[in-house]
């Protein structure tokens, strides 16, 4: 597995989504209400640029005229066809049992706890402020 840095922390707010290059991959990065889903850019139904799509909820029913969206901002529209997938998981609510969007595991960690190289510079005091998002795949 290796660890990829997207992107300053304060970047990527709650609500936001950036789409990145890591490793030959567009990979595309969500924060919803704090919790970070990373997502290969590509829809497995069609291959549109999913991560270009309209974050929603998930539509609920009990019948006819009762309507509710429930879960709002965790799934992600395909900009082609409307297929919805769970970002937390990948999975497709139009064919679950065929259809995931591949996800890769993603969380925040402080710039200090980075990988460090084996060399050593002149260094000067400086602070680290703020955390970093970072892809593991």
């Amino acid at each position: 597995m290796s660890r990829h840095v997207v992107c300053p922390a304060a970047e990527l707010p709650p609500g936001a989504r950036k789409v990145v290059v890591v490793d030959g991959r567009e990979i595309g990065v969500f924060n919803v209400e704090g919790r970070l889903h990373a997502l290969l850019n590509r829809c497995p139904h069609g291959g549109a640029a999913i991560c270009s799509g309209v974050v929603t909820g998930l539509s609920q029913s009990s019948g006819p005229g009762d309507y509710r969206l429930e879960r709002r901002g965790e799934f992600l529209r395909c900009p082609w066809h409307g297929w919805e997938f769970d970002m937390a998981t990948g999975q497709s609510w139009c064919d679950p049992r065929r259809t995931k969007v591949r996800s890769f595991e993603v969380k925040l960690e402080a710039g200090s706890d980075l990988v460090m190289g084996p060399y050593v510079a002149e260094r000067y005091p400086v602070t680290v402020e703020d955390a970093y998002v970072v892809v593991d795949f």
